[in-house]
C-alpha cells in the first residue's frame, strides 16, 4: 500500500483548538486584578488580539468592563475603541490605561442614554417639535420654573435666572454653553420674558466629561453666571413624579490654589464638593475629609483645547490609599500656557478646571 512520508520540519502544524485550557482565570492574588467581577485574563486577550490583528489595526470592545481589551491593545500597538454603559466600568478602564507606561493620549466621551428617547416618545408623543416642547415644559414644571417662548437655547426662568433644558439623548457640551451665552447676550432686557439678570441654570441628564469648571470659566468671561444642574433619573419614574420626590442638584465644585514663581507652576487642590444626589448615605457618612471624594486627579500643563494629556497624575490604589494634593511643573520657555486640572471622584465623574499661566 502506498504511504505518505511527511517530516516534522515540512509540516505547517495543526489548527489551534477552540478549547484553551492553558490560561487561568484572574484570581484575587493576581497582579492584574482590578476587583471587577467579569475581568478576563490579559493572556487571553493578548492571544486573541495577536491572532486577529496587526500593529496599528483598530480593536473595538463594545462591553469593555474592566478594560482588559483596550489595555492589551494599547500595549501591543493597536488603536482601540472601548465602550460600556456603566460609569464604574469606564472609571476602572481609564485608571487601568493610565497605569500603562507610555500610554498614548485618549479621550473619554459620554454618548448619552438612549432609553430616555423611548421614554420621551412614550410620554410626549411621536411628533418631533411638539414632543420636545412638551418634554421641556414637563422638566421646567418639576424644576418649578416658568416656560418662556421665542428662544432657541433659553427655555424658562426661575427666581430671576433663565433656564436651559438639555435634550434626553445627548449630554450638555461646551458648545451648548457657548450658544446659551451668545443668545443670552442678544436677548437680555429686550422684551417680555427677556432675561433681566446675568444668570442661567443649565439642566442636563448628563454633562460632557471635562466640561463643568471649564464651561463656567467661559461663561464668566462672557459676564454670565452659569449653574449646572443634573436632571435626576427619578424623573423617568411616574410614582416618584406623582409623589414629588424629584430633587435637582448642582455638579461637583473644585477649588484650586495656583502659585507661579518664575517659570515654575505649583498647583494645589484646596477643596472638592460632590453633590449628594447619587451618593449612598453610608458613603456620605464615611467621608471625613473632602479629599476622600477624589479617586485620582491629573494635570495637562500644556492644554491646547484638544485631547487631554496626562502629564502628571496621582491616584489611589488598593495598596496605597494616599493621594498627593500638590504638584509642581517647570516650563522650559517663557510664555502663556493653559494648565487643565482634571479630578475624577469615587463615583467616576469628571470635574475639570482650566488655569491660565504666565511664566517669565
Amino acid at each position: 500500500m502506498p504511504r505518505k512520508k511527511q517530516y516534522l520540519d515540512e509540516s505547517e502544524g495543526r489548527l489551534v483548538d477552540d478549547l484553551w485550557t492553558d490560561i487561568y482565570p484572574v484570581n484575587s492574588q493576581a497582579l492584574e486584578d482590578t476587583g471587577y467581577a467579569t475581568q478576563k485574563p490579559e493572556a487571553l486577550l493578548e492571544r486573541i488580539i495577536r491572532a486577529s490583528s496587526d500593529e496599528n489595526d483598530l480593536v473595538l470592545d463594545c462591553f469593555c468592563g474592566s478594560g482588559t481589551t483596550p489595555a492589551i491593545a494599547e500595549k501591543l500597538g493597536r488603536r482601540w475603541i472601548a465602550c460600556d454603559l456603566g460609569r464604574f466600568a469606564i472609571h476602572t478602564t481609564r485608571k487601568r490605561l493610565l497605569g500603562i507606561e507610555g500610554v498614548r493620549p485618549f479621550v473619554v466621551q459620554n454618548l448619552g442614554k438612549y432609553e430616555r428617547q423611548v421614554w420621551q416618545k412614550a410620554e410626549f408623543g411621536e411628533r418631533a417639535e411638539a414632543t420636545v416642547r412638551a418634554y421641556r415644559r414637563f422638566i421646567l414644571d418639576l424644576y418649578h420654573a416658568e416656560p418662556v417662548e421665542g428662544y432657541a437655547w433659553l427655555h424658562g426662568k426661575k427666581g430671576g435666572r433663565m433656564v436651559h433644558v438639555g435634550t434626553v439623548d445627548t449630554p450638555v457640551a461646551l458648545g451648548d454653553v457657548k450658544q446659551i451665552a451668545i443668545e443670552f447676550r442678544r436677548a437680555i432686557g429686550t422684551g417680555k420674558g427677556a432675561p433681566q439678570l446675568a444668570g442661567v441654570d443649565v439642566l442636563g441628564w448628563d454633562f460632557a466629561l471635562d466640561m463643568n469648571e471649564t464651561a463656567k470659566q467661559i461663561a464668566q468671561e462672557a459676564g454670565l453666571d452659569v449653574r449646572f444642574v443634573r436632571i435626576p433619573r427619578e424623573v423617568l419614574e411616574k410614582k416618584a413624579v406623582e409623589q414629588g420626590d424629584i430633587r435637582f442638584f448642582e455638579l461637583a465644585a473644585l477649588s484650586v490654589d495656583v502659585q507661579v514663581k518664575g517659570r515654575e507652576l505649583a498647583v494645589t487642590l484646596t477643596d472638592f464638593m460632590v453633590p449628594p444626589d447619587d451618593v449612598p448615605e453610608d458613603v456620605i457618612k464615611a467621608v471625613k475629609h473632602w479629599s476622600e471624594w477624589i479617586d485620582y486627579w491629573a494635570v495637562d500643563f500644556n492644554y491646547r483645547d484638544d485631547t487631554f494629556h496626562n502629564e502628571w497624575q496621582s491616584y489611589r490604589t488598593r495598596k496605597d490609599r494616599g493621594l498627593t494634593l500638590s504638584v509642581r511643573n517647570k516650563y522650559e520657555q517663557p510664555g502663556t500656557y493653559t494648565a487643565l486640572v482634571k479630578v475624577i471622584d469615587i463615583l467616576g465623574n469628571d470635574t475639570t478646571k482650566g488655569i491660565t499661566v504666565e511664566v517669565h
